[in-house]
């Protein structure tokens, strides 16, 4: 573990801060998937609007465990009223990214199981520039 602390140490902030991005990132996004995941097979054969609602449910629940553990962990900043609003607008945009892309990959075929993954892959590295924005520009 003293290894791991002594090349930590040796990180640039730029660099902690991205990490612990992709820290709070990846579990925000098993949160997301898991409840998405356990939505669609609730009512298997069911496309469209459940899938999306399904989606957008999970996206919710990641949404409020993002905002608290990027404010407090990853950005090092305090929750404030303004980079509260401003969280909520950068996850407005990522979350019409989100639908977009989702019913996007649908539609070229992918199943509602899998579709996520490629989604995640193109909107997440967005959403860091914009949530750094917040918390780091705005204040």
């Amino acid at each position: 573990m003293q290894v791991f602390a002594n090349y930590w140490d040796k990180l640039p902030p730029k660099w902690k801060e991205f990490l612990r991005f992709c820290i709070v990132g990846v579990t925000a996004t098993a949160i997301h998937y898991g409840i998405y995941l356990a939505l669609i097979h609730l009512l298997p054969g069911k496309s469209g609007w459940w899938t999306n609602a399904a989606y957008s449910l999970g996206y919710l629940a990641g949404f409020v465990f993002n905002f608290i553990l990027s404010a407090r962990f990853t950005f090092k900043e305090e929750m404030t009223v303004k980079n509260g609003i401003g969280f909520s607008v950068t996850n407005l945009i990522n979350y019409g990214l989100h639908i977009l892309f989702l019913n996007l990959v649908l539609w070229l075929g992918i199943s509602e199981k899998w579709a996520p993954i490629p989604v995640y892959c193109i909107v997440v590295p967005i959403n860091f520039l914009l949530v750094r924005f917040v918390f780091k520009k705005i204040k």
